[in-house]
C-alpha cells in the first residue's frame, strides 16, 4: 500500500510516542504500522499496541428527525465500532464487562463535562441515553483489544470505559457532518432532494478525510446515518487515527436521490439532566488521561 504524504506525517507523529509506555515485548513495527496493514498475524504480545482483529474503526453518526435527537444543526453520535479489516465484526466480547452503570463510572472518574456533552450529542431517540451507552460499550467497546484491562499499567477498575467514551467523543468532534454537507450547499430541506453522488463527494472533501469515502445510510430514502472508517496507529485510547475508505461490505442503502429532512425538534424526548453543573461545550479538551501500554 502506498501511503499518502499526510499518512507518512502521521506515522512520524506516532513514532515520536513509541517510547511513552509501550511494553518492551512490542516490536517497533507494530507500534507505528496502521491496523489492517499487517501481512502476517500479529503476535499475542503485541496486541496491546495494535488493533486486531478489529482494526477497521468506524465512527458512526445519526441524523434522527422524528423523534429527533440532538441540536437542529448537528448530527449525533451512534458509536465507535472495531470492525474486522474485511468489514465483518465481533460483538459482546466480554460477558464480565457488560456494565450497566456507565454514568456512574464516568462520574467516578470526574468526567462530568464529558457526560454533559454526551447528553447533548450522544442521545437516544427514545430518551434512554444510559441504556444506549451501555449497549454501545457492551457490544463494541469490549471488543477493542488495546483497551483490555490487561493492557493497562496499574489498572484501575473500569478505566477502559472512560477511554472508550472519551475517544469516541474526541473523534466525533473532528467529524462535523452537518458542516461538511452545508459547505457543499447540502442542508436539511422538506422540499428538496440531493444526489447521493453530491453527498459522497462532500464527505470525501471534508477536512481531515484525505479524500476517503464514508458510508452513507438511508431509511425509506431519507439520509439518517454516516460511517467514517479509520485504521489506527497504536492504541484506541492514545493512538493516531488514519482515514481509510469504507470496506466493500459497507455498501450504501441510499437511492440515487436522497431526502435530507430537517429535525422535528418538537418530537424529541426530554434529555435527562446530569448530576453536575457542567454545561455541554461545543468542544472539549479530551487528550488521553491515561495511555494503555502503547503509544
Amino acid at each position: 500500500m502506498k501511503l499518502s504524504p499526510c499518512t507518512v506525517g502521521l506515522l512520524a507523529l506516532a513514532a515520536a510516542f513509541v517510547d511513552a509506555g509501550c511494553p518492551a515485548s512490542c516490536t517497533k513495527l507494530q507500534e507505528v504500522m496502521p491496523s489492517c496493514q499487517n501481512k502476517t498475524a500479529v503476535p499475542a504480545q503485541d496486541l496491546c499496541c495494535f488493533s486486531a482483529p478489529g482494526g477497521q474503526i468506524l465512527q458512526t453518526q445519526f441524523w434522527d428527525t422524528s423523534p429527533a435527537t440532538g441540536p437542529a444543526n448537528h448530527w449525533t453520535i451512534h458509536g465507535l465500532w472495531p470492525d474486522h479489516c474485511d468489514g465483518s465484526f465481533d460483538q459482546y466480547c466480554d460477558e464480565n464487562r457488560q456494565y450497566t452503570n456507565i454514568t456512574q463510572i464516568l462520574e467516578s472518574y470526574g468526567q462530568t463535562e464529558l457526560l454533559a456533552y454526551m447528553k447533548k450529542y450522544w442521545t437516544d431517540y427514545h430518551g434512554q441515553e444510559e441504556s444506549f451507552w451501555e449497549h454501545e460499550w457492551g457490544k463494541h467497546g469490549t471488543c477493542m483489544n488495546t483497551i483490555d484491562p490487561a493492557c493497562y499499567k496499574n489498572y484501575k477498575g473500569q478505566e477502559e470505559v472512560v477511554d472508550y467514551f472519551r475517544r469516541t467523543v474526541s473523534l466525533f468532534q473532528t467529524l462535523d457532518t452537518y458542516a461538511f454537507l452545508a459547505a457543499a450547499g447540502i442542508t436539511p430541506s422538506s422540499t428538496k432532494n440531493y444526489s447521493l453522488e453530491a453527498i459522497n463527494t462532500a464527505l470525501r472533501k471534508a477536512p481531515g478525510r484525505n479524500g476517503r469515502n464514508a458510508t452513507v445510510e438511508c431509511s425509506d430514502g431519507q439520509l439518517d446515518e454516516v460511517y467514517y472508517s479509520y485504521n489506527v496507529i497504536g492504541t484506541i485510547a492514545g493512538g493516531v487515527f488514519v482515514p481509510v475508505d469504507a470496506t466493500s461490505q459497507d455498501a450504501t442503502s441510499c437511492p440515487e436521490e436522497v431526502a435530507y429532512l430537517p429535525k422535528n425538534l418538537s418530537s424529541a424526548y426530554p434529555v435527562s439532566s446530569v448530576s453536575s453543573s457542567a454545561a455541554p461545550s461545543a468542544t472539549l479538551n479530551l487528550s488521553p488521561t491515561c495511555r494503555p501500554n502503547g503509544i
